[in-house]
């Protein structure tokens, strides 16, 4: 290898990045394009949402709903530790198929921008510029298929490992803001939380420990490190409520082998404490037992991914 091109930085399993600034993935980087899913019976598309900053999103509605009938709009982010992947990575597009066929929803799965590229906090505004985009909703969003299929009451945010953090800090944002968009619900699957000292499993795994430190440290690398809000949502005042959210209900996700489901717990029973206090709003936990980070996707056809996406669309229908 050339002197130029000299390893500066590993972020196993994702990317590696040379001296001369140019990064190289080695996960996260294949798509198949948009289209009908003779599978599910799924049409999608992809979208523009902001020209100026290149921001666009897959939607995708079942082939076979009634012209004129609302069903409810789920907005998707994916994982990936916000340096990998994209709504058209074969998983990803594959689980929206599946998802909108088994709740019938319209879905939009938006693709922010990754780090290091673009550095934190541009996944954030990227997500919450669809969410401004969306609250044109009830009839004046620029989308054919949002016209004629959305139920504009009935909105979900959902998302998977850095998507999942990234529908938290929506919530809140949203919560905190006049945005014209009511949220019903959050889906958190296997949410990315970390922080600096280890708890649970992370104990015991001092390896997979320091690989997800070097994760955070590579894509936000502030002062805070892993205790930085952004991926610790116990630090900077008081645990997260479930009042905080805005929203009627939220569904945590958590696998039992994965070296995240100690905070999806933490996280949970924080949201659970003050679910109690005020009533309003209901926080469940789904665990998988045996299974780890993201299972449902790498391994859709075994019996525990057929399990989360059937409590996943019972907890979109449940009124």
């Amino acid at each position: 290898m050339s002197p130029a091109r000299q390893i500066s930085r590993e972020v196993f399993p994702f990317l590696r990045v040379h001296t001369d600034g140019t990064v190289e993935r080695y996960a996260g980087t294949d798509s198949v394009p948009a289209g009908f899913d003779p599978e599910t019976g799924v049409l999608s598309k992809d979208i523009v949402i902001s020209p100026s900053t290149n921001l666009s999103a897959r939607i995708y509605r079942p082939k076979s709903v009634s012209e004129g009938r609302k069903i409810p709009v789920v907005v998707y982010y994916h994982g990936g530790a916000f340096i990998v992947a994209s709504p058209a990575e074969p998983m990803y597009h594959h689980c929206l198929n599946r998802l909108v066929r088994e709740a019938e929803v319209v879905a939009i799965s938006v693709d922010y921008r990754l780090a290091p590229e673009n550095p934190l906090p541009a996944a954030y505004e990227d997500s919450w510029a669809a969410l401004e985009w969306l609250a044109g909703g009830g009839g004046k969003v620029d989308e054919p298929w949002l016209r004629e299929y959305a139920d504009f009451e009935r909105v979900f945010l959902a998302g998977d490992s850095a998507g999942a953090n990234i529908i938290h800090h929506l919530a809140l944002r949203r919560c905190r803001s006049s945005l014209a968009v009511k949220i019903h619900g959050l889906v958190m699957i296997h949410p990315y939380f970390w922080g600096k000292d280890p708890i649970g499993l992370e104990k015991a795994d001092g390896a997979r420990k320091a690989m997800v430190d070097n994760w955070w440290t590579f894509v936000c690398p502030s002062n805070e490190g892993c205790d930085d809000p952004y991926i610790n949502p116990f630090v900077g005042g008081a645990p997260p409520s479930a009042e905080e959210l805005g929203c009627r209900r939220v569904a945590i996700f958590v696998a039992e082998r994965d070296i995240l489901c100690d905070r999806g717990k933490a996280y949970y029973r924080s949201l659970a404490r003050s679910e109690g206090q005020n009533g309003k709003v209901r926080v469940e936990l789904v665990e998988t037992k045996g299974e780890d980070h993201i299972f449902h996707l790498f391994n859709p056809d075994c019996e525990a991914a057929a399990g989360l996406f059937d409590s996943w669309a019972s907890f979109i229908n449940h009124e």
